[in-house]
């Protein structure tokens, strides 16, 4: 049986640890069936079964995950806010999460990546 996130960071570090060892249906494991995850880029994969068949064929690469530091995570009731900076510091990743009602935390979206253009954020 695989570890579960008990606190809404816990999933980050479950998805470095489970992606570096090859477990797609581990890192399926992290998400709600009904998630959304905004991957490849310009696309959307949703449903459990639709990530883990997505990460059994990302995960033939072997790509090599980093821990990343969460920065602060928001918390309302059952939904929280993660997020981490990629080390080049160009962006950010985030993730709602939701409560389960055993009390451990699963992703309901997954934005893995997202720029910050050079010339900043566009002004409405």
């Amino acid at each position: 049986m695989r570890e579960k996130a008990r606190t809404p960071e816990d999933l980050t570090r479950l998805f470095v640890e489970r992606s570096n060892a090859g477990d797609a249906e581990g890192v399926a494991e992290l998400y709600e069936p009904d998630a959304v995850l905004a991957y490849p880029p310009g696309k959307t994969t949703v449903g459990r079964d639709a990530i883990r068949a997505l990460w059994e064929e990302v995960l033939t690469q072997r790509p090599h995950f980093e821990p990343e530091p969460p920065l602060p995570t928001l918390i309302s009731d059952d939904i929280a806010l993660t997020s981490t900076p990629p080390a080049d510091g160009t962006g950010a990743r985030a993730q709602v999460v939701r409560r389960q009602p055993d009390g451990t935390w699963l992703r309901l979206l997954d934005q893995p990546e997202f720029r910050i253009p050079e010339n900043g954020p566009d002004r409405a």
